[in-house]
């Protein structure tokens, strides 16, 4: 199935909390010299225009990133993520977000490589064209991200941020993450995984961190973000989660300040909440 994309939700509130994780998984990681891969499963465009085409039918972005702009009172570690967005957007305004592959882009040292897949078209044209000058450091493969996974484990450098985020349209991705994780843990068993998923009113989403947790990896570390009660039909997104397996040490404090801070300014009703929990090795 080849309908979804991203574009229609770029910057909404389940990219502020993937793509803030993302960059302290990077940044963790960054605090060794030894180098490592990132690899993103479904990489989208890596690049979304704000101001005109897809974004702009349902601007979900204006309850998502646009809350975050102008505030003057970000906690630290968010104010990073943020400033990365207004690089974007040096005119001031928000005309551009970017996609994961762009942040890890950001983060990633010389020493560093970058592993992306895409399976649909038009977005891998389009994600190949935003990293047509990135040189050797980045390669583009049009292919299901779930197979390209699976033969990229173990990577070279024995050191790898692998993240995973399907759009979940479909049924059988509440299936094919669990099941890549158990064969990724097999090959790799170090590596950090992040796994995103949105929270919504169907029996797989409710239960998915739970399916995850019974993979029994040595640690773990969820965390979710509900902007609004569910919607009567029963149909929408009413927020995100990360499952993180082998999380940095200090992912958990970093979560304990901001997520507070972020169920603030992007809760949309008084249901507004978030969820951390985690499991030590």
């Amino acid at each position: 199935m080849l309908s979804y994309r991203h574009a229609f939700h770029a910057g909404n509130h389940a990219d502020v909390l993937k793509h803030f994780v993302e960059l302290q998984l990077l940044n963790y990681l960054n605090q060794k010299d030894k180098p490592y891969w990132m690899i993103d499963t479904h990489a989208g465009a890596g690049m979304y225009a704000l101001d005109e085409g897809y974004a702009v039918k349902n601007a979900e972005f204006m309850s998502g990133i646009a809350r975050l702009m102008a505030r003057d009172d970000l906690p630290p570690p968010l104010a990073e993520y943020v400033s990365l967005v207004q690089g974007l957007n040096p005119h001031g305004g928000l005309k551009l977000y970017p996609g994961s592959p762009w942040i890890a882009m950001q983060a990633l040292r010389t020493q560093d490589q970058l592993r992306l897949f895409e399976l649909h078209p038009t977005d891998n044209k389009l994600l190949c064209d935003n990293f047509s000058n990135a040189g050797r450091k980045v390669k583009i493969e049009a292919t299901d991200g779930f197979a390209g996974l699976k033969a990229l484990l173990p990577p070279a450098p024995r050191r790898a941020f692998i993240l995973i985020d399907p759009p979940y349209e479909e049924k059988q991705d509440y299936q094919r993450v669990p099941a890549a994780l158990k064969d990724a843990l097999i090959r790799f068993e170090t590596g950090i995984y992040a796994v995103w998923y949105p929270l919504l009113q169907r029996h797989e989403s409710q239960h998915f961190a739970e399916n995850l947790k019974r993979l029994s990896p040595k640690s773990w570390l969820h965390v979710s973000l509900t902007v609004n009660s569910p919607s009567t039909d029963g149909f929408g997104m009413h927020g995100s989660g990360m499952f993180v397996i082998n999380p940095p040490w200090t992912l958990k404090s970093t979560l304990k300040t901001v997520m507070p801070y972020l169920v603030d300014v992007l809760g949309q009703d008084m249901t507004a909440t978030f969820k951390l929990e985690s499991q030590e090795a």
